[in-house]
């Protein structure tokens, strides 16, 4: 595997999840850095720590396609920066597509915070995925090299990236959709709280689904987060 963490001012907490990759680099697998421009020390904090260090215009997208450029894996991890895999993900990722012949998947998430509303909020990502066979980057979408690049990797827009792409997967495959967890920070509800945050993001989804260009969405998207 190849793990692609797309970063850009993460030097709070980039150490620590690359730590976390440690074990699964120690069994052979690669951690690609994919930076946008970082004006922190993430990069700094990132040597040693990842096989490879990408820089790479801004941009979550192009970020992780650069990430995936720079891969010598068969299967592509997408991983954000304030995230953790499960234990044994590579055994779970590589058996699991094996297994089931699906090209892509993605695993369950639980969001870290003690706010009660967060567990109805990770409950909802989890079922709606299931459901829909749409993922968030939130859940660690990972995906087989080939079919990866057969769709040429993510589309090069500004938000919803990872809807976009799976709505583009799906049609290869249904996703693996692994009931182990990976941990996503709940920095981005807490900061703007939580009920705002929701509505936030069902009103992009409403948005983007009507329509709307991901760059429009992008702007409001920052302007919330002010």
């Amino acid at each position: 595997m190849s793990i692609v963490v797309p970063t850009l001012n993460e030097a709070g907490c980039i150490a620590a999840t690359l730590a976390s990759l440690g074990e699964l680099r120690r069994r052979g697998h690669e951690v690609i850095v994919a930076d946008g421009g970082s004006g922190d020390a993430t990069p700094e904090l990132a040597r040693g720590l990842a096989d490879h260090i990408v820089d790479s215009l801004p941009g979550r997208a192009r970020q992780m396609n650069a990430g995936a450029r720079a891969a010598s894996g068969e299967v592509l991890v997408f991983l954000h920066a304030d995230s953790r895999l499960p234990a044994q993900a590579d055994r779970l990722v590589l058996e699991g597509l094996a297994r089931s012949g699906a090209v892509w998947g993605r695993f369950d998430v639980r969001i870290a915070g003690a706010h009660p509303l967060l567990r109805m909020v990770e409950r909802m990502m989890n079922l709606r995925s299931r459901f829909t066979r749409i993922c968030t980057g939130d859940q660690c979408i990972f995906v087989r090299r080939e079919a990866f690049e057969s769709l040429g990797g993510y589309p090069a827009q500004e938000l919803m990236e990872d809807i976009a792409i799976s709505a583009r997967l799906r049609r290869l495959s249904a996703p693996l959709c692994l009931r182990q967890r990976c941990l996503t920070s709940a920095r981005r509800w807490e900061s703007r709280g939580v009920l705002r945050t929701i509505a936030l993001m069902w009103w992009l989804r409403l948005q983007y689904a009507c329509g709307v260009a991901p760059a429009r969405l992008a702007r409001a998207y920052a302007r919330h987060a002010e």
